[in-house]
């Protein structure tokens, strides 16, 4: 059991707890929910003494081993599988204490360390971190690098894979979904459902935390209030309870209105895709829990695109990639009205698809037809890298739009909550969840008519997302998304489009029937491969052999050949990383060289990215 007692916490000068109680017993699952700032990672740090409480008590059994996944990893020429196996410290000693043993040629005392590490399960550990990079979508070879040669998502990805591995009987995780693909998520998922001890998780994926956890708290006015059952049960205790405030009961009714009118005009249009049906039943629910969002900062809305011509972009057999193409002969029709999620695991071409219809990135083959009127907004991965920090919101307004005034450009930001001083502070010591606000507010801003959203809610809590899925519901433009986020897809897209093996299809089915494929797939691909052999002749093997080998010979020099360049950016990174440590180079005279530096970073993360995401795929088709 962990029992805080009359716990008052402050970060600087700010209030973060004010003499809260609150007791998780053993074996609970409890989701952590707050804006950001509110004090979440504080707790994180307070349960894992790295800081103390200004006033009251904390409890909890002196032999209570904890775990925390850390949000940064340090360069390391440690292999991956070797990093993992680090966070079974217990494991390490026994290990270095056998090697001494055998160098003292100490046989009663090695007896009694094998004894050991057999109560430990010592003998399965390479197993055990193999499948847990596996499960987090590190390919088998990948296992044996080094974490040097990993960008910073991976390296989280690492940090989660070492957590997991910890013996643990107290699990802290921090958004451990912010850089997996949904298919890594759900194995996560699963990995959670069958951990045996207390799990504390922080996470703006409201899907995942419906599954996993049987509890709630959640930061209220500097109070922590425990809630019973998932997040859904969460919404609905605080509708119930937020209905009975008589002044906010007309924005309360106000809202449901305007959600049901959006279930009216989808249900109306919707065909009998079971997607579709889907999308009007979480449509309907959202009216239920309106109320819960009353309270939240965050009050957008996309503004109206300016022309909206029947068809916006079509693409004609076009081939996408970098020097070799990940996806052919692709054709699609984007209407002013079309609603697409983009399903399929990383490295298979997702990312490079909104690239090339942005127009960030050149065609290999084929044609893209786009309107005249047609007016992107494309919000990309890494776009908060690509903010100038030395701008302030207002300003980067102001740049967009030059003749419009100050109030109104303030009055926009506030619905992204920047507010008052805020707008005109450089956002050099924004958070990653404001920068991530302001890059979405500045897409927002340019009246969008096509919006292509890349994983939108990395970084953004859930009042953001919240209030997000809420703006993409009544965006009157054409919407292509790809997120892991499933609820925020279940409400905003009635179409799917799958990503695989080199091929762009439509998807029958609702995400339900996503998740049933990706946990069936290792099955149906082994009985269809064995189908298929049994199918061909000799003549036809041998063919297909030779065919196999001239593509798998291809594809390992294009392997080597990114492996290089990726090596060759993170080698410049790592250079720059010094640079910046540089306290010097923040002087007002460096101002010039550092947005150079700056620049340079961004486009360095940017290729980088696209690089390992071709690498993916490359290694995928390699594999297979």
């Amino acid at each position: 059991m962990i029992s805080l007692q009359d716990i008052s916490l402050r970060l600087g000068s700010q209030l973060l707890l004010d003499e809260v109680g609150l007791t998780v017993y053993a074996g609970q699952k409890v989701g952590i929910i707050g804006r950001n700032g509110t004090g979440k990672t504080s707790l994180f740090k307070l349960l894992m003494e790295e800081i103390s409480p200004d006033t009251g008590e904390l409890d909890f059994p002196k032999d209570l081993r904890k775990s925390q996944m850390l949000q940064e990893t340090k360069g390391s020429t440690r292999s991956a599988v070797d990093f993992v196996i680090d966070g079974d410290v217990k494991f390490r000693v026994l290990e270095k204490q056998i090697a001494e043993a055998e160098q003292a040629n100490n046989d009663n005392k090695l007896a009694q360390l094998h004894a050991d590490l057999d109560l430990h399960d010592g003998w399965t550990i390479q197993n055990r971190a193999e499948q847990l990079l596996s499960g987090l979508g590190f390919p088998p070879e990948d296992f044996n690098r080094t974490v040097n040669e990993f960008s910073g998502g991976w390296r989280i990805r690492l940090n989660l894979a070492q957590a997991l591995m910890t013996p643990s009987d107290l699990l802290l995780l921090d958004e451990p979904t912010n850089h997996l693909d949904l298919e890594a998520t759900l194995w996560l998922q699963q990995w959670l459902l069958r951990y045996q001890g207390t799990l504390l998780l922080v996470s703006h994926d409201r899907s995942f935390l419906d599954v996993v956890v049987s509890h709630i708290v959640s930061f209220e006015n500097k109070k922590l209030i425990l809630y019973r059952g998932n997040y859904s049960d969460y919404e609905k205790q605080k509708a119930e309870r937020m209905a009975q405030q008589q002044a906010e009961y007309e924005k309360q009714q106000s809202r449901k209105k305007e959600i049901e009118s959006f279930v009216r005009r989808f249900r109306a249009k919707a065909s009998k895709a079971k997607q579709a049906q889907s999308r009007i039943k979480e449509l309907s629910r959202m009216v239920d829990i309106a109320p819960a969002h009353i309270d939240s900062p965050f009050h957008f809305k996309f503004l109206e695109p300016t022309k909206l011509p029947p068809s916006l972009l079509a693409t004609d057999k076009i081939s996408i990639g970098y020097e070799e193409p990940i996806i052919q002969n692709f054709s699609i029709n984007i209407r002013a009205d079309s609603r697409i999620g983009l399903l399929g695991s990383n490295g298979q071409g997702k990312s490079t698809l909104l690239k090339v219809l942005a127009g960030k990135l050149p065609l290999l083959g084929g044609e893209i037809n786009r309107s005249d009127h047609i007016k992107i907004g494309y919000c990309a991965q890494h776009q908060v890298d690509e903010l100038d920090i030395l701008s302030t919101p207002m300003k980067l307004i102001q740049k967009i739009s030059n003749n419009v005034r100050e109030q109104e450009i303030r009055n926009f930001l506030g619905g992204f909550d920047f507010r008052g001083d805020r707008v005109a502070e450089t956002i050099e010591h924004f958070s990653g969840g404001e920068k991530s606000r302001l890059a979405l507010a500045l897409v927002v801003w340019q009246k969008p008519n096509l919006l292509l959203m890349d994983e939108p809610t990395n970084h953004l809590d859930l009042e953001m997302c919240h209030s997000l899925t809420v703006g993409l519901q009544a965006f009157a433009g054409s919407l292509i998304l790809v997120s892991h986020d499933r609820h925020l897809l279940s409400n905003t897209v009635d179409q799917f489009l799958l990503v695989k093996d080199g091929k762009l299809d439509i998807f029958e089915g609702d995400l339900n029937d996503y998740e049933k494929l990706l946990l069936e797939s290792n099955k149906s691909d082994n009985k269809t491969n064995k189908v298929k052999a049994g199918k061909l002749n000799k003549k036809e093997t041998r063919q297909q052999a030779a065919e196999q080998r001239n593509q798998l010979k291809s594809l390992k020099a294009l392997i080597s050949k990114l492996e290089k360049s990726i090596q060759s950016n993170q080698t410049q990174l790592n250079s720059i990383e010094e640079q910046l440590s540089d306290s010097a180079l923040y002087e007002d005279k460096q101002k010039d060289q550092l947005n150079l530096i700056l620049k340079e970073r961004a486009q360095l993360l940017s290729t980088t990215s696209e690089l390992e995401e071709e690498w993916l795929g490359a290694i995928e088709k390699a594999e297979q």
